[in-house]
């Protein structure tokens, strides 16, 4: 059986940026700070297009926000 995950570093990411609230980061993204909270801790995938905005909330290409793991 192959289970398949993305993995994230939105924590991080936002800590890097002046400590980056949840709220402030939902705000730039155009969601409620409900949906950061469960795409930090793995427990919603975002569509393309929101992790997309993520990404561009940080200033960083995609990949350094959000990595898809086979194991």
């Amino acid at each position: 059986m192959v289970n398949n995950s993305i993995k994230n570093n939105i924590r991080r990411l936002r800590f890097e940026n002046n400590e980056m609230t949840q709220q402030q980061l939902a705000d730039k993204a155009g969601v409620t700070r409900q949906t950061i909270i469960a795409i930090e801790a793995g427990k919603y995938a975002p569509s393309l297009t929101l992790a997309f905005k993520i990404a561009y909330s940080f200033g960083v290409p995609l990949e350094d926000v959000f990595q898809y793991e086979v194991s």
